[in-house]
C-alpha cells in the first residue's frame, strides 16, 4: 500500500514537470528559431515479486538453515492446500508472480530540432537557417549558439541580435559593416559569406568606422559568418534566451581550461562534441519560426492534466484504504 502511494506520487511529480515544459513551449510559440522541448520519462527499476516464505535455491529452510531434499522434510506435500492457482509451497518450484513498477521520473528534457517554417521578411540582416546549423554570438559568458537569425546593424556598424550580442565570423571576431555601404548593397550567401561593394576596406580614423574603397562596381568578401553544427545532439544544451552553450559530456559539464584528466580526454576531444561547418543553408531576408504547433501542445497539456488527476485520485484511494486499515480494521484487533 505504501509502495502504491510512492508510485502515484512520482507520477504526479513527473507530470508537473512535464506541464512546465509544455507551458514553456506554448509561451515561446512566437519566438524566432525556438525549438520545442520534450520530456523523456524513464521508469525506476522494477521489483521482482516473490512470496515472503520462498526458499533460496540449494535447500535451506528459512532461518534455521536446516537442509532438506524433499517436500516431506518441510511438512508439506504436492497436495497441500497452498497448491492452488499455480502457487505452491514447493521450494523446488518458485512461482513467477511478476514484476512491480515503482514509478517513473523525468530522465531528460530533450530538444526537438525539427525544422520550423520559413517566413520572408525582406530585411537584409534577417537570416533563416534551413537544415542543421547554429549562429555563434559573443555573450558575457562566452560564445553561445542560436537559431534566431533576427540581426540588426547598430550605430557602430556591428551586427548584433536583440540582446546586443555580436554576431561572430569564422575567426571568432565581431562582424562590422563599413559605414559607406547601404543595407541593399549587402549580400549573404547560403554558407554565410557576406559580400559588399569595393575591392578593400579601410579604417576612417576620423569617425573610427570602416569604409569600402576601390572600384565599388566590384564585389569583395567582408566576412564569413560562423555557421556551425554538431554531430551529437547532446553537445549543446539550452541556456535560456534562445541560446545554447557547448558542453563536453552528457552531464552538462563545460570543458576545463586546463588540467584535463586522462579519463575525460576522449570525451572532450570527441569531434561530435565540437563545432564543425554546418550542412544547412542560410537564407537572407527570411526568419525561421518556432517549430511549436499550438494545437498539439494544447492537446498534450490536456492529456498531461488527466494523467496528473489520475495519479492524484490513486493517492486519495490508497490513503483512504490505509486509513480504514489502521483506524478501523486495526481497532478490531
Amino acid at each position: 500500500m505504501w509502495r502504491g502511494l510512492y508510485t502515484a506520487a512520482t507520477g504526479m511529480i513527473s507530470e508537473q514537470k512535464r506541464t512546465d515544459v509544455i507551458a514553456n513551449n506554448i509561451a515561446n510559440a512566437a519566438t524566432t528559431g525556438y525549438k520545442r522541448d520534450l520530456t523523456v520519462h524513464k521508469e525506476f527499476h522494477t521489483m521482482l515479486i516473490k512470496r515472503v516464505n520462498d526458499f533460496n535455491e540449494g535447500g535451506l529452510l528459512g532461518v534455521s538453515g536446516a537442509p532438506f531434499n524433499q517436500l516431506v522434510d518441510l511438512g508439506t506435500s504436492k497436495e497441500d492446500v497452498t497448491q492452488i492457482k499455480g502457487f505452491s509451497a514447493n521450494p523446488f518450484y518458485r512461482p513467477n508472480i511478476g514484476e512491480l513498477g515503482v514509478g517513473d521520473y523525468i530522465d531528460e528534457i530533450a530538444v526537438d530540432y525539427q525544422q520550423g517554417a520559413i517566413e520572408s521578411t525582406g530585411n537584409t540582416f534577417d537570416l533563416a537557417i534551413v537544415g542543421d546549423g547554429f549562429f555563434a554570438v559573443e555573450t558575457p559568458e562566452g560564445v553561445r549558439y542560436t537559431r534566431n537569425g533576427a540581426f540588426f546593424k547598430n550605430t557602430q556598424g556591428y551586427l548584433q541580435d536583440i540582446r546586443g550580442y555580436n554576431l561572430l565570423d569564422a575567426a571568432g571576431n565581431p562582424i562590422r559593416i563599413p559605414s559607406n555601404v547601404s543595407d541593399s548593397q549587402i549580400s549573404i550567401t547560403g554558407d554565410g559569406t557576406i559580400s559588399i561593394p569595393g575591392t578593400e576596406t579601410q579604417l576612417n580614423v576620423v569617425n573610427n568606422r570602416w569604409v569600402a574603397i576601390g572600384d565599388l562596381n566590384n564585389r569583395q568578401q567582408l566576412a564569413q559568418i560562423q555557421f556551425v553544427e554538431f554531430g551529437n545532439r547532446l553537445a549543446t544544451q539550452k541556456q535560456g534566451d534562445n541560446l545554447y552553450y557547448l558542453v563536453n559530456d552528457n552531464e552538462g559539464n563545460e570543458p576545463p581550461a586546463q588540467g584535463v584528466e586522462q579519463n575525460v580526454v576522449a570525451r572532450i576531444m570527441n569531434p561530435d562534441l565540437q563545432p564543425r561547418p554546418a550542412s544547412g543553408e542560410i537564407l537572407q531576408g527570411s526568419l525561421e519560426k518556432s517549430n511549436i504547433a499550438i494545437v498539439s501542445e494544447m492537446v498534450e497539456l490536456i492529456h498531461n492534466h488527466r494523467m496528473y488527476d489520475a495519479n492524484a485520485k490513486a493517492i486519495q484511494t490508497q490513503d483512504s484504504a490505509l486509513d480504514t486499515s489502521v483506524n478501523q480494521v486495526g481497532a478490531l484487533g
